[in-house]
């Protein structure tokens, strides 16, 4: 399995907003990718303003679809007026 943490970093006051849109593309990717084995998302105890979203996919092929989907790429859209710059991702392999 695949797995990957995306640091998102929003601006100041635009947490839920954020999250309103992230959970629109949460629910999609829970319903229609069955390689998408965990989508959630996290709030930094932390960092203000920080977000990570833990994600774990099947496949090379699971995560590459999820990346194709019209609502990821639509809904994607729509969380980038919310952030405060690119995600940072970090690739992971699973172990055992």
């Amino acid at each position: 399995m695949i797995g990957i943490i995306a640091t998102i970093k929003v601006k100041d006051g635009q947490g839920a907003a954020f999250e309103a849109v992230f959970t629109r593309l949460a629910e999609k990717v829970r319903a229609n990718e069955a390689g998408a084995k965990l989508y959630q998302l996290t709030k930094s105890r932390a960092e203000a303003n920080t977000y990570r979203v833990l994600e774990l996919y099947a496949d090379q092929e699971a995560l590459a679809a999820h990346g194709q989907t019209d609502y990821f790429k639509e809904i994607g859209r729509e969380m980038g007026p919310h952030m405060d710059g690119r995600p940072q991702i970090e690739m992971l392999d699973t172990v055992g």
